[in-house]
């Protein structure tokens, strides 16, 4: 159960899945001080706060339920933080959330952009929180420089996904013809990653031409006005389309549905979420990567809960533990129902004490 603050100051018990709901649906979860239940004491039950872009992306959607999930299993007291990709308002409702537990939490964070997470973990390090990011950081700021706040960095290698995500696209396509492609934000690392692997394979298939590539933000509904756009300027010469995530790929789905070529114009993704997967099932996607944001909601925290709480000394682990690849999982029309009966049809379950069973490999830097 979490609570919320209403207009009165009065606090009142929700249940936690109408609370999702309620998120998902109005970005009621954007402002910290609705969603913070009490100032923890300093003695007690660590506070466990997970940042994230928006609760309308299905991605981290389900990165929240994770976090909801371990949340229950230790009895902790659950905070969602959300930017709606605004760097100040994440930077801030996090030293917000430091100053009224007085430190005593721990924090599982994407940030926004690479830039922001200094200055996040500089505000945990002096608070004595507990703080894990994942995706996005600057190349020379490593969890091993601010021992033991900075537990550790989650990554997960975009180059290989995303060469893999253009290779499945390629393959239903014949091996030929033309694409459009849609990026991530420019400067976040993972945009930048499965880029590289998209012109990996397009330099390995000189009969594919990419007509066009343009910045979508992560955001469906930019996706679906850009992939408009296209239909309109390039027709019937656009043979696929690639999404460095899911949400740009519904949204592509969404415009090609309308123009009546769904299912039959190539659409691949990253991030395996629900709709991207049922979208793979239907014929409407060729692919998508699953990074389980599920794990990473509820395992950033469980890495950082049990670190802040003496299990583990983080400045003893390997350098492999402090900055490290998870493990992704390669979606096609072969294996998305076997993936779909186990990872989304059945409640995921996780052994929240194999904080480091997906490890697989140290994060390498160019």
């Amino acid at each position: 159960m979490v609570k919320k603050i209403i207009a009165s100051g009065v606090t009142r018990p929700i249940m936690r899945r109408s609370f999702l709901k309620a998120a998902a649906a109005f970005g009621f979860a954007g402002a910290f001080p609705a969603i913070l239940i009490r100032s923890a004491n300093a003695a007690g039950t660590p506070t466990v706060v997970n940042s994230i872009r928006s609760l309308s992306n299905p991605y981290h959607a389900t990165w929240n339920k994770g976090g909801a999930a371990f949340a229950k299993a230790v009895g902790a007291e659950y905070v969602t933080l959300v930017t709606e990709g605004n760097s100040e308002k994440g930077i801030a409702d996090i030293k917000a959330i430091l100053a009224k537990t007085g430190g005593n939490c721990v924090i599982n964070i994407d940030p926004n952009d690479s830039p922001d997470a200094r200055p996040i973990v500089e505000a945990c390090k002096a608070a004595g929180a507990y703080v894990v990011t994942q995706w996005n950081k600057p190349a020379d700021l490593h969890p091993w420089d601010f021992n033991p706040n900075y537990v550790a960095h989650i990554s997960f290698s975009g180059v290989p996904y995303g060469k893999a995500m253009a290779a499945a696209l390629i393959k239903s396509m014949g091996g030929k013809g033309g694409i459009v492609a849609l990026g991530g934000i420019e400067s976040n690392v993972p945009a930048i990653e499965r880029k590289a692997g998209l012109m990996q394979a397009l330099k390995e298939n000189p009969d594919v031409q990419l007509l066009d590539m343009q910045v979508a933000n992560w955001s469906g509904k930019e996706a679906l006005e850009k992939t408009n756009a296209w239909l309109t300027q390039f027709g019937e010469k656009i043979g696929g389309i690639w999404a460095a995530n899911d949400d740009m790929a519904l949204g592509a789905v969404e415009a090609l549905r309308a123009d009546g070529r769904a299912g039959k114009v190539s659409v691949t993704g990253i991030d395996g979420i629900q709709l991207a997967v049922e979208a793979v099932l239907k014929g409407e996607m060729a692919g998508t990567v699953a990074w389980d944001p599920y794990w990473q909601g509820g395992m950033g925290l469980a890495i950082a809960f049990a670190a802040k709480t003496g299990k583990f000394d983080p400045s003893k682990e390997p350098k492999e533990h402090r900055e490290f690849y998870g493990t992704g999982v390669t979606i096609t029309s072969e294996n998305a129902q076997t993936f779909y009966d186990a990872n989304i049809k059945a409640e995921p379950k996780l052994d929240w004490n194999d904080i480091w069973g997906r490890a697989s490999g140290q994060i390498q830097y160019n």
